[in-house]
């Protein structure tokens, strides 16, 4: 059972009169963490929460006298230049410090004199990557990717055997990872056409990934796998992820071992993660067949099948260097959802990724891979959204695209919303293509 608390309630409303707003990606309600410094300031970064359009500057919060106990403990942890140590600390002191900085940020609270210097709007503020990733592996959940992707090579048999039994994924690179608004940096690799030798140079297949992460709480020992049954007590909250890929090269470097230039040049993490304790109104069961074949037992639990996806609305929106310049606004290039898209769960990714005895560490990243619907519209990549890059996309603008061209700004979106809840988001998480550093 998921448990809903007193910081679900709908009708909470808070002393931060821009949090009680409709549109607002982040009402007293939602509460995600991230990690942050005043815009143009040289010292270091420190743990906040976002309410509305101001962040909660934790250290100061747990300064003021206004958190007490467990509370208080878990703010100075999370006031750190990373929020690791907190990650670590488990649900208990999770749940702890987002229920008291519920009260105290609620309307009417006593403690609004001393939180309200607490403050800083986000637009004074620069951002880190919320947690220090140690690991970073990618998954292949999206069975509507997998789907469309494994058409365009194999038109009789588009999904592998492997891919209803077994979480597909590989280990990425952690180093390159980086906060919304990094430059990405068009990549240099090997390609080949059908014929002839391959050639060296920039990528000209450049796409993007519509992707939720996971990152990590409490680890596990190696050799100590964790059961599906307690692997969300492992699990700190959800981010927006772009897993930028290189379409041109990857299929020539992928065989025998997988993705390396392709993917390692760059990924990017939104600056705000949502907790999974924020995301209990809006669990939503999973909807593949049980039968379609029945997970092994490793893989398999009731509680997972009853409440084990999220029920979180995605879309991907492109803004050319040629529109901004003309003022015209992002434009939508697709629209899905987690809980069509996905055909695996987030525990079902723990207890997999552990089982063989592998070793997860506070602030690892998971990423889910591509999460696309089954039609058009709903592509999670330019390179389902082309068809492999035949069919190209209009723009206001009048210019078209198959793939990236340098200046282009992708930005993911993504929020809750359910009847009976108050809707909640996850921020923006943007990235703008620029030319390769390095001439070939």
């Amino acid at each position: 059972m998921i448990r809903v608390n007193e910081t679900h309630a709908v009708d909470l409303r808070s002393w931060v009169e821009s949090a009680n707003e409709e549109a607002t990606d982040f009402p007293i309600q939602n509460l995600p963490f991230g990690v942050f410094r005043r815009r143009g300031c040289s010292g270091p970064f420190g743990g906040g929460v976002a309410i509305s359009d101001q962040i909660l500057d934790l250290a100061a919060a747990a300064a003021s006298g206004a958190l007490a106990g467990d509370a208080r403990d878990a703010a100075v942890a999370a006031s750190r230049e990373r929020l690791n140590d907190f990650m670590a600390m488990g649900p208990a002191a999770w749940s702890a410090l987002s229920l008291a900085l519920s009260r105290a940020l609620r309307a009417g609270a006593t403690e609004r004199g001393r939180l309200e210097g607490c403050l800083l709007a986000q637009q004074s503020a620069e951002y880190a990557l919320p947690a220090a990733i140690g690991d970073y592996t990618d998954f292949y959940i999206g069975i509507h990717h997998a789907t469309a992707v494994g058409r365009l090579f194999r038109p009789d048999a588009p999904l592998l055997p492997n891919y209803k039994w077994v979480p597909i994924g590989y280990h990425g690179r952690s180093s390159s990872v980086v906060v919304s608004g990094e430059p990405i940096y068009r990549p240099l690799g090997q390609s080949k056409a059908d014929a002839g030798d391959p050639e060296f140079g920039p990528s000209r297949r450049l796409d993007y990934e519509l992707e939720l992460g996971f990152l990590i709480g409490p680890g596990n020992p190696r050799g100590k796998p964790i059961a599906i049954g307690s692997a969300e007590s492992h699990l700190f909250g959800v981010v927006l992820f772009n897993d930028w890929s290189a379409r041109d090269i990857q299929p020539w470097e992928y065989q025998p071992l997988g993705p390396f230039l392709s993917k390692n040049f760059g990924s990017t993490l939104a600056p705000w993660v949502v907790t999974f304790e924020a995301l209990a109104p809006f669990r939503a069961a999973c909807p593949r067949a049980l039968c379609d074949p029945e997970p092994l037992p490793y893989l398999n639990s009731e509680r997972n099948w009853a409440s084990g996806s999220l029920d979180v609305q995605l879309e991907v929106l492109l803004q050319t260097e040629a529109m901004a310049r003309s003022g015209l606004p992002p434009v939508r290039l697709s629209r899905s959802g987690f809980v069509e898209a996905a055909y695996w769960t987030p525990a079902q990714l723990v207890a997999h990724h552990t089982v063989g005895g592998c070793n997860l560490a506070p602030g690892d990243l998971l990423g889910s891979g591509t999460l696309s619907g089954p039609r058009p519209e709903q592509a999670g990549s330019l390179l389902e959204r082309t068809a492999g890059g035949r069919q190209a996309v209009a723009l206001p603008s009048g210019e078209h695209r198959t793939f990236l061209e340098n200046g282009d700004t992708i930005i993911l979106r993504a929020w809750c919303e359910r009847s009976g809840a108050r809707r909640i988001g996850f921020g923006a998480c943007a990235g703008t293509i620029h030319a390769p550093m390095h001439a070939p």
